[in-house]
């Protein structure tokens, strides 16, 4: 059973109740264009779930309208139900497409990207959590796309290294894995397998086994965090020497999902940028509308990884 919801707060630590209107900084124009229907029916012909639909990012238009999505692995199930999250749940999930990884590489191959995402749901129920099917997948897009830089968002396989080493072992330029907030309100938002100190150790144990593999991670804001919390989430995330970090505003699924507690001001989420830079980051997205799979941070990510091939 779960503890009661914890006194929700604004960023600056007082209480307050659950934020109702969206202000002006956060409205969006509806998705639309030629690419953006393009690649929606790529997908589907190819049994494809993007990550940017089952979590209803708000950013999909700007991204699929630019030709860009990121795919989502292992189907449109998962096995945990964290209460920010609009993917679907159940504690057995249909069993996993053996197409998929020729499926996901003829995506990637067909729309010629230099730099892919692929983020996947938990699959609690498999042995290694699904690991060897990613790796799988990986490896057949590098095949079939051999410039292209992949990144990669992983579960927390319940810190199983072994699971975390076969992932990590395949052609991978960017491995991310999100805290999602702090660690006073894991409990509440996240799935009870989903630890924050699990999390902190596998972008740990990532960069320990591979050590020149860029480690990523990012926060929701406005979950009735403080800031002294943020700022100790970054701490934690750079001194498991993280590489890039994202933060952005939560924004509630549906009814049946926590409730935003505040939508904060782009000016403090540019504090944020600023405080995270100085910790020595080397990539910060921060920003209401920012998602972890965020478009200018992979660009910057990209432009990056290919100076050091040049070098």
């Amino acid at each position: 059973m779960r503890a009661s919801l914890p006194i929700l707060q604004d960023s600056h630590g007082h209480p307050v109740g659950p934020a109702t209107r969206k202000p002006e900084w956060l409205k969006v124009t509806a998705p639309g264009g030629q690419n953006y229907t393009t690649l929606k029916h790529r997908a589907r012909n190819l049994h494809l779930a993007t990550v940017c639909e089952e979590a209803r990012c708000p950013n999909i238009g700007e991204c699929w309208g630019g030709g860009t999505a990121t795919f989502m692995l292992m189907g449109d199930t998962c096995t945990r139900g964290c209460r920010f999250c609009a993917i679907n749940t159940a504690k057995l999930p249909p069993a996993l497409d053996p197409d998929e990884p020729h499926h996901v590489a003829e995506a990637v191959a067909a729309m010629q990207l230099s730099y892919v995402v692929l983020t996947s749901v938990n699959r609690d129920e498999l042995a290694d959590g699904g690991a060897t099917h990613l790796a799988t997948c990986l490896r057949a897009i590098k095949r079939a796309s051999p410039t292209t830089l992949l990144e990669m968002l992983i579960p927390d396989f319940q810190g199983d290294e072994g699971a975390i080493r076969t992932v990590v072992d395949a052609p991978l330029a960017v491995l991310a894995h999100n805290v999602e907030t702090v660690e006073r309100l894991t409990a509440e938002v996240r799935d009870p397998r989903a630890h924050y100190a699990q999390s902190l150790d596998v972008l740990d144990y990532a960069k320990t086994i591979a050590p020149s593999l860029l480690t990523k991670s990012s926060i929701m804001i406005g979950l009735g965090e403080s800031e002294a919390e943020v700022i100790q989430t970054l701490s934690d995330l750079r001194d498991r020497s993280v590489d890039v970090v994202t933060l952005g505003q939560y924004l509630r699924p549906s009814s049946k999902h926590l409730p935003v507690v505040e939508y904060v001001h782009p000016r403090t989420f540019d504090r944020y940028a600023t405080i995270a830079k100085d910790m020595g980051f080397g990539y910060v997205a921060s920003g209401p509308m920012v998602r972890s799979s965020y478009r200018a941070g992979e660009l910057f990510i990209e432009r990056t990884l290919r100076q050091k091939q040049i070098a």
